[in-house]
């Protein structure tokens, strides 16, 4: 059966796509930075700011209310990332959950032990954990082949030791859209007993996650990249979490699981904004679900539709993905990276052109319309690897752009090649 996605009637459903600037309508194609909003995740923050917005424990129907909302949220993210409840906790951010993960680590480390990153990951991912090297720790840092794009995996296997105590490493990246195995990086890292910490902030956005499955340590990745608000979203395997006693705030009395890492007050605003993502993913799944029956067999409630979600988001996401690299191409003067055609990649599509800067090129396709990013998107190991010091311009899908959209941007883009906007000054408004 042909699977057949109906992107009017998601888009029907963001707010945002209803917008446009001088009369066109605006092409998100900036997705790996963070996604549009449903209206329904907007209606569960405003809908708690409106009438439930109070702290935990008050003697008051809205203070009484707040402890059930953080409950609730950290079931949806478990059933997104195929664990258990008490195994997710919420911060502000990524960079945020791994810096206090690095804080509370650093105790069981010694001088001389050996931490592993890669080149392939955004700095959330390599900058806590470099931040150990003041107590002695020894940082390794696996290679990116500039020629496929892809971890070196050999060098990793090299780098690997009895010293080794962590691995962080990228599940996609967003620098360049390469998914890498991470299962059999968390694998080589067990065997020598080291603790996996693997960065699905933009791998999460485009294909479902089994934390069991991959069985890494620790991951984390951020619900505004898949429709929800800014907050950072962190799994820590139920085994660690104990012995990392994590210091939140000296407030023993709610520190449960990986609630720990909730330092302060939650902004219960977002949690709601957080489980209506993961609802909003559970009702594409519903849609769709006879599309998937076979990959979905065994799930069950909310994470079978989830995971059905996240297939239909890929399925409509990939051939799109497809054609704006291949237009590219096609296109004198661009330069296309990413892995080879056929290896695992996420629909961001990167390039640079030969007689424009990234940024001239970014603000051209602003001024029409199109949203892109230009520069190292904190990818900076990456861009240093690939021989790109400015970066590139970065498209990323999410399943409400369209096929317009793309013809739209190959268009832009082809002008810009074929010298139309020579001495052009781009505005934006």
């Amino acid at each position: 059966m042909a699977f057949k996605f109906d992107v009017e009637a998601l888009r029907s459903e963001f707010p945002a796509c209803r917008l446009q600037i001088n009369g066109t309508p605006i092409a998100y194609l900036d997705g790996p930075g963070g996604t549009q909003v449903p209206q329904s995740v907007l209606d569960a923050i405003t809908g708690y700011m409106i009438n439930d917005n109070a702290n935990e424990d008050g003697n008051f129907r809205a203070g009484l209310k707040q402890g059930d909302i953080e409950v609730a949220a950290r079931q949806a993210a478990a059933d997104f990332l195929g664990c258990d409840a008490e195994e997710v906790g919420y911060n502000c951010s990524s960079t945020q959950n791994n810096y206090n993960l690095a804080a509370n680590i650093s105790k069981n480390f010694k001088e001389g032990d050996e931490i592993i990153v890669t080149q392939i990951d955004h700095q959330c991912n390599i900058a806590p954990w470099k931040s150990l090297e003041r107590y002695g720790c020894i940082i390794k840092e696996v290679r990116l082949d500039p020629v496929t794009q892809q971890l070196d995996f050999d060098d990793y296997k090299a780098k690997l030791s009895d010293r080794t105590k962590l691995v962080a490493v990228n599940w996609a990246a967003n620098g360049i859209g390469t998914i890498t195995d991470v299962k059999k990086y968390i694998d080589e890292a067990h065997k020598v007993g080291a603790f996996t910490v693997v960065d699905a902030v933009h791998y999460a956005a485009h294909l479902p996650i089994d934390v069991k499955a991959i069985d890494t340590d620790c991951l984390v990745c951020s619900p505004y990249k898949w429709f929800g608000p800014h907050m950072g979203l962190i799994y820590l395997k139920k085994e660690h979490i104990d012995s990392l006693e994590i210091n939140n705030a000296g407030a023993p009395d709610i520190a449960e699981g990986a609630r720990q890492f909730h330092m302060g007050t939650p902004q219960y605003e977002h949690l709601r904004g957080c489980e209506a993502a993961v609802n909003f993913i559970a009702s594409i799944g519903e849609k769709y679900i006879e599309y998937f029956e076979e990959e979905v067999k065994g799930l069950e409630g909310r994470r079978k539709y989830v995971v059905a979600g996240m297939l239909a988001i890929d399925a409509y996401e990939e051939p799109l993905g497809t054609k704006l690299r291949m237009g590219l191409r096609r296109i004198k003067g661009v330069n296309v990276y990413g892995p080879a055609e056929g290896q695992p990649r996420t629909p961001t599509v990167v390039f640079t052109m030969d007689d424009y800067s990234n940024e001239f090129v970014s603000k051209v396709l602003g001024s029409k319309a199109i949203n892109s990013w230009n520069g190292d998107f904190y990818a900076i190991e990456t861009m240093k690897a690939l021989g790109l010091p400015d970066g590139v311009v970065r498209l990323g899908l999410a399943p409400y752009c369209t096929e317009g959209d793309i013809d739209r941007t190959l268009a832009t883009v082809a002008s810009i090649a074929a010298g139309e906007y020579d001495g052009y000054e781009p505005v934006i408004d």
